[in-house]
């Protein structure tokens, strides 16, 4: 049976540094790209909302009927 190396503190450091470097170069990539989906999805709900809104001011617009005599 061979001896497996025991895993010292600065290996672990060392795989943590890496990692969270990876990390970093995503989130940097991934910023712009979620900027622009929240802003997309924000119009989208001030549109809906303004569509939504229209419609029901046209269901409750009363309509008045004007007649010369």
């Amino acid at each position: 049976m061979t001896a497996t190396p025991r895993i010292s503190r600065d290996d672990i450091e060392a795989k943590f540094r890496e990692i969270k470097g990876d990390v970093d170069e995503t989130t940097e990539r991934a910023k712009p790209i979620g900027l622009a989906v929240a802003v997309v999805a924000l119009v989208g709900a001030v549109g809906l909302a303004y569509l939504i809104g229209r419609r029901k001011e046209r269901k409750r617009r009363t309509v008045v009927e004007i007649k010369r005599v």
